[in-house]
């Protein structure tokens, strides 16, 4: 092999200090440290006899030649990435492993006695269940399935709309009449924020909280009313819904994949046993 030559291992180096601008975040992307990274693109560039970053105090920037086999190595990864979905994709086998990513009030509130039953009635199948609030990269693998609340999923996934969420206001009965619960900012909703300032609540809101979980459990403990979802806060006896569900807070529940693993049999499997239970459901 020519000595000169570039392997995918040197592409992904020079891409991850290309997109993250540091060894630091380069070593974080690849699983390593930042002195292996930088030992590894002395090797390139030494290799290749060129230089491929320009290195100051604010981190490290592409040369011409940098910006190129990034560019490259951004290339190969979808090719690679692709092809791995296609072969993915052939598996007619109901085994294997299925990640999903879902909300952590969906799993509490809903989901988790579905993915039980599945489980049980597949026990070849092994279920990762990533909790986050963030809808995660489903083109990259970092999950096979999402079950998200969206009013308009990403066009470049596929899947079905299986319900809508209803929302409404709820308090313990002793709680104080103008006491709220609310989101604290990182949560990142805004249609609650908006209803709330529209309706007065955030003048009396003297308790915020990042999660809807945590949002329960405040209403729950007394600390005030908060607005939850109908499926997650029904279940819970100390709480009594306060008026009808609020139709600007309604949202659908989505079943997403990617196109290149709709046709993998544990896939549609998965998601036809989730359609049909969630249809079942008598919380949506």
């Amino acid at each position: 092999m020519n000595e000169q030559s570039l392997h995918w291992d040197d592409l992904r180096v020079v891409q991850a200090i290309a997109e993250t601008g540091s060894l630091s975040g380069a070593g974080r992307r690849l699983g390593t440290s930042h002195a292996t990274v930088f030992r590894r693109l002395n090797a390139i560039e030494a290799r290749l006899g060129v230089a491929l970053f320009e290195r100051s105090r604010t981190g490290y920037a592409p040369t011409p030649a940098g910006e190129d086999l990034a560019a490259v190595a951004a290339r190969v990864e979808a090719e690679v990435l692709g092809a791995e979905r296609r072969v993915v994709g052939r598996d007619l086998k109901l085994s294997g492993s299925i990640r999903v990513t879902t909300t952590d009030t969906l799993l509490m509130g809903l989901l988790s006695p579905i993915f039980a039953d599945f489980q049980r009635t597949h026990p070849e199948i092994v279920l990762e269940v990533a909790v986050s609030n963030q809808l995660f990269n489903l083109s990259q693998r970092d999950a096979d399935v999402a079950v998200r609340p969206s009013l308009s999923p990403p066009e470049h996934l596929v899947g079905r709309r299986a319900g809508r969420i209803a929302q409404a206001a709820y308090a313990r009965a002793d709680s104080a009449a103008d006491a709220w619960v609310g989101p604290d900012r990182h949560l990142g909703y805004a249609a609650l924020d908006a209803w709330m300032a529209a309706n007065g609540a955030n003048e009396r809101c003297r308790y915020r909280v990042d999660t809807m979980l945590g949002m329960l459990a405040a209403a729950r403990d007394g600390l005030g009313s908060a607005v939850l979802p109908c499926y997650l806060a029904d279940a819970e006896p100390a709480l009594t819904r306060i008026g009808e569900p609020i139709p600007e807070l309604a949202t659908d529940l989505w079943l997403l994949t990617h196109p290149d693993l709709r046709r993998v049999t544990r896939i549609r499997a998965f998601m036809a046993f989730l359609a049909e239970a969630l249809a079942d459901s008598d919380r949506l």
